[in-house]
């Protein structure tokens, strides 16, 4: 069964909602781990800007695969 349009805009939304969770939770873990003082304003702009590298791989790899598809 095929999800729907909406189904698929929640499930992203929530993927991307937890990925960001958990990186920045992992940001004041991991990086004074390493000897990096990271406040949570750090941790949050890391997040931010980790997740927008994330979407736009996500977007990337998406259409080449669909470009892909549409070949074979």
């Amino acid at each position: 069964m095929s999800q729907s349009r909406l189904g698929s805009a929640v499930e992203a939304v929530a993927n991307v909602a937890i990925g960001f969770g958990v990186s920045v939770a992992a940001n004041l873990v991991v990086l004074p781990a390493f000897g990096y003082a990271v406040t949570a304003v750090d941790a949050v702009g890391i997040g931010v800007a980790f997740t927008l590298i994330s979407l736009a791989r996500s977007y990337a790899l998406r259409r080449l695969f669909n470009r892909l598809a549409g070949r074979a």
